[in-house]
Order: C-alpha cells, then sequence, then structure tokens
C-alpha cells in the first residue's frame, strides 16, 4: 500500500502537463460509467464532516490528487486532509489511483460521481444521526453559496457569451406537497437529459456548467 504524500525524486518526476493529462482521463472514465452512492446510517455518519465533504467534491470537480495537492487546493494541512481520506475511504468514498501516481506517492480518487441523501435521516430517533444530517445538509448549502461567490467574483474572466448564461432567479407559487415533488423530479430529470452518455464529452465549446436546484416551503408569517 502506497504511502501517503512522500516527495517523489527525480526520476519519478511527472510534468504538471502530464499529471492533468492523467487528472483528465480519470474523470473521463468515471463520467462514461457514472455511479450514484446512497447514503445510509453508516455512510451518512462517514461523510458528516465539512472537510471529508469539501475533499470528496474536489475530487469529483477535478480528478484524482493527492492529500498535499487536496490541502493546497482547500487550505488544509496535508495531515489532515490525510486523515480525512482515510476515513473516506473507510465507508467507501474514495479509493486508491494507482495509475496516476509513481513510487510511493498515493494518488485518490472518488468511487462515484454523485451523492444521493433523500433526507429521511432527518428524523431518525438517534440524535447523533440527526446532527449527522444537519451537518451534512448545511454544508452541502454553505457549498453552493461558496460556488456562487466563487462565480460572482470572477465572472469577468469569462466571455460576454458565458456571462448571459448564469442566473440569478427564484419562483414563489402555490403547491401541494404532491406537486412540489413533481416539479422538482421534473427539473432534475431534465438537467439530467443534458448530461452526456457514455464516453461522449458534451459538444465542442463544452464547459462545466453547475446548477443549484433548491426548493422548499416559505414561512406562514
Amino acid at each position: 500500500m502506497p504511502e501517503d504524500d512522500v516527495p517523489l525524486d527525480g526520476q519519478d518526476h511527472q510534468t504538471h502537463q502530464e499529471l492533468q493529462e492523467l487528472q483528465s482521463e480519470a474523470l473521463g472514465r468515471q463520467a462514461s460509467a457514472r455511479k450514484v452512492q446512497y447514503l445510509d446510517a453508516r455512510t451518512l455518519r462517514g461523510l458528516a464532516h465539512p472537510l471529508r465533504i469539501q475533499l470528496l467534491r474536489a475530487l469529483r470537480d477535478f480528478g484524482p490528487a493527492t492529500a498535499s495537492q487536496l490541502g493546497e487546493r482547500l487550505g488544509e494541512s496535508s495531515g489532515a486532509t490525510s486523515y480525512h481520506l482515510r476515513q473516506l475511504a473507510t465507508y467507501g468514498f474514495v479509493e486508491d489511483a494507482p495509475e496516476c501516481g509513481k513510487g510511493r506517492e498515493r494518488w485518490w480518487q472518488s468511487t462515484h460521481q454523485g451523492t444521493h441523501y433523500d433526507g429521511s435521516l432527518a428524523d431518525s430517533p438517534d440524535p447523533t444521526l440527526r446532527g449527522a444530517s444537519d451537518l451534512f445538509m448545511h454544508e452541502v448549502a454553505n457549498t453552493h453559496t461558496r460556488d456562487l461567490s466563487t462565480w460572482l467574483g470572477t465572472s469577468r474572466d469569462w466571455s460576454e457569451e458565458w456571462r448571459k448564461t448564469s442566473t440569478l432567479s427564484d419562483y414563489t407559487l402555490p403547491l401541494t406537497p404532491e406537486q412540489a415533488s413533481e416539479l422538482s423530479s421534473r427539473i432534475g430529470d431534465l438537467i439530467e437529459s443534458y448530461r452526456p452518455k457514455g464516453k461522449d464529452k458534451g459538444a465542442g465549446g463544452s464547459e462545466k456548467f453547475r446548477f443549484h436546484l433548491h426548493g422548499f416551503p416559505l414561512p406562514k408569517d
């Protein structure tokens, strides 16, 4: 088993371009066989930590990486990222990516390309499980806020054509629980219909484009 983040000597060194190509190839393989992990009580407990959620998302967004690379990206020590990566591996969220590293350097990749949580554990009689559910949902909301803040702060780096594609919209309408569930499901299905299938990487000129879908009843007063 390779050790975490042992520096490479000159013979094993990979160029930045080579690393990017390996990461891109790994993401392509994952996208061609998209898998979603469904959270249960055990895996929810294992994921319910802010840094673990950030680590998992970084691996899904940017491809395989080492603990040091992830620490630099997230502003954390390699010791902290290494520990939480091993915990994520224990619960089946990440695994070794040996094809990306050389020598004794340890690379990690996500085992799934998405996570599904239906919220049912939020009403568990176990207070620790309710707490894990609350932490997970709040960290997802925090992540969405960071995404949006990043876009607002960097939007001028994109062309006018791309800037026109973004939207900040909200809609309020009277719905029954059944109608709200149906609408959310239909929106999700529509978004999924645009996802490239198999080894298709999307149309020419494509970029990663993120949608956030939030829906909830408003207070009555």
